[in-house]
């Protein structure tokens, strides 16, 4: 075990994969020198040159575009996007190329790629770089999408990407990077699209990723002090998605919370209310509850940006309200 920061273990992720493996480069706006937009490919330059960490123009579908044909004819590329909002302007080589490719061309080649990019809010940074836009990706299939809580998940997860045979979407929320705490770099906790139980309780499940797992275990703490024990589970990738264990807690605890900073309408929340509702109806005592993003651009201001996502009180008043 290592005290290690999110930001530290996804550098360490890259640095052993680099080290393991001569094809995997890194591509990206400040990716060399400066060392990434939130410091994650710091210093990398240094032991690794500007061939393998690659700075380019201001371009984000020259460097998609670059980083699936690179993928196609031999290398493993990590293209970082500086903020998950930017996505749209790269559809076209995420969605019709990297995500099809294996399909067009009849599983003879594939694009072995990883896109690390940042999402969530937490930051001030407007309505253009506040986004959560995981819906988008888990959408489109041929994507592998993965949304690490901790420390430990971001340098697993990382690693296991760069050695999958599809592109992978890594996406890091930004209020996480200073985030430190002791992971085993050694041992993950679960294979790649596995679920994990973060809490254990009786009395609901808690459904959710990224960032709100941490609110959701802040909340299930001070649910416990009021005679509500909460299960948390991180689902950890969002494609695949372990619906076995949560269809197992949920049977067990008979309620569900399906928690995103994503927004509400068609988001992930709304994805997880359906599947619950479909694959545990028999065992519910309550609908399935979510718990998301408001239908809102994000505001620059502090106060608004924060009251419009879920937080700890709002997930402890509706998880009381649904168990009372």
């Amino acid at each position: 075990m290592v005290e290690i920061t999110y930001r530290d273990a996804l550098r360490q992720a890259l640095h052993d994969a680099m080290v393991a493996d001569d094809s995997v480069v890194v591509i990206g706006e400040e990716v060399g020198l400066y060392g990434g937009a939130y410091g994650v490919t710091k210093d990398l330059i240094r032991q690794f040159g500007p061939e393998r960490l690659i700075d380019t123009p201001i371009s984000e579908p020259a460097i998609i575009g670059t980083a699936v044909g690179a993928a196609m004819t031999g290398l493993r590329p990590v293209a970082e996007l500086m903020y998950v909002d930017f996505l749209g302007m790269t559809m076209d080589q995420v969605g019709n190329q990297a995500a099809k490719i294996r399909y067009m061309f009849g599983g003879q080649i594939g694009v072995p790629m990883v896109l690390r990019t940042q999402g969530g809010t937490g930051r001030s940074a407007g309505a253009q770089h506040s986004q959560s836009l995981e819906a988008w990706i888990m959408h489109t299939p041929g994507l592998r999408l993965a949304m690490p809580a901790t420390a430990g998940d971001a340098y697993h997860l990382l690693r296991h990407s760069l050695t999958l045979p599809d592109p992978v979407v890594f996406i890091e929320h930004k209020s996480l990077y200073a985030r430190k705490e002791e992971a085993d770099l050694e041992t993950p906790d679960a294979p790649w699209g596995k679920a994990v139980v973060r809490r254990r309780g009786e009395h609901v499940t808690i459904v959710t990723y990224s960032r709100m797992v941490h609110v959701a275990l802040d909340a299930a703490k001070t649910l416990a002090t009021r005679g509500i024990e909460a299960e948390v589970i991180d689902l950890r990738t969002l494609n695949p998605l372990d619906m076995a264990t949560v269809i197992a807690s949920v049977n067990r605890t008979g309620r569900a919370v399906a928690l995103s900073e994503g927004v509400l309408t068609a988001g992930v929340s709304a994805e997880l209310g359906a599947r619950i509702s479909e694959e545990c109806f028999d065992y519910l005592e309550d609908p399935v509850l979510r718990i998301a993003g408001e239908d809102i651009p994000i505001s620059v201001s502090q106060a608004l940006e924060g009251s419009s996502i879920p937080t700890v009180d709002l997930v402890v008043e509706s998880i009381e309200k649904m168990v009372r």
